[in-house]
């Protein structure tokens, strides 16, 4: 490890014209990037750092505050610097979120905010392909991991493919499953957004903290819409990737 920090720092000074600072902070992204310091490691100590690198410890405070301004990097009175463990979700694969979260080993849950039915409103109506007033299952769930929250999802499903709300607990596409419902595709739009104060209060959160909002419609094999959910993800806990392919 530190043979590659100092010949990466060597390489970012020799590629760009720019102060130390920033040379360490390129150096210390790429081995985030690149796995070579993982998810929840500890970064070593300022001094040490400083040291191998031939660089002030400012220089390495300065570098490190700029990483954890990018929610890369989180600093823990008395135990040091650790790599964010920032979920990267991809958005080439239909994949709920427990699913994401099993996939690395975590154990996904959900509090239930809201759940109930009735009548799908306009915008219900209209992502679901849906008559006015037709019944939808609605649900409105905290998600977690490890007791940290980590997003907040409002989802509606027709209420005649999911006739028992209450069937829903941490996982909605479990819950299809048993219905033999398996959405095969989706659309999704996301954006960049400002927690309000009841959703920083849920994620624990300051007011005002970036998020990401993604809206998804579900397909069944037959082109039906079995689901439109709206989601806010914690900014801090989250990297969306996306493989594109020149045409």
């Amino acid at each position: 490890m530190d043979t590659y920090l100092l010949a990466e720092f060597r390489r970012q000074a020799e590629a760009h014209r720019a102060p130390a600072y920033q040379h360490l902070r390129r150096t210390l992204q790429h081995a985030i990037e690149n796995g070579t310091f993982s998810a929840g490691q500890a970064l070593p100590p300022e001094r040490e750092l400083g040291k191998l690198l031939g660089v002030s410890r400012v220089t390495v405070r300065k570098a490190i505050a700029g990483l954890v301004d990018d929610g890369l990097l989180v600093q823990r009175q008395g135990s040091g610097t650790f790599v964010a463990e920032r979920i990267v979700k991809s958005f080439s694969l239909l994949t709920s979120f427990s699913d994401d979260l099993r996939a690395r080993g975590m154990d996904p849950k959900s509090v239930v905010l809201e759940r109930g039915s009735g009548g799908a409103t306009p915008e219900e109506a209209m992502a679901l392909n849906l008559s006015p007033g037709t019944q939808v299952a609605r649900f409105y769930r905290l998600r977690t991991a490890a007791g940290q929250p980590l997003a907040l999802e409002r989802s509606s499903v027709p209420l005649a493919l999911l006739p028992d709300p209450a069937q829903v607990r941490d996982s909605l596409y479990e819950a299809l499953a048993t219905r033999g419902l398996h959405p095969v595709r989706a659309l999704q739009r996301l954006r960049a957004i400002a927690f309000d104060a009841e959703q920083a209060r849920l994620l624990q959160l300051p007011e005002g903290s970036p998020g990401l909002f993604i809206e998804r419609r579900a397909f069944l094999d037959d082109g039906r819409v079995v689901e439109f959910t709206r989601s806010f993800y914690r900014g801090d806990a989250y990297d969306f990737v996306a493989e594109l392919q020149a045409s």
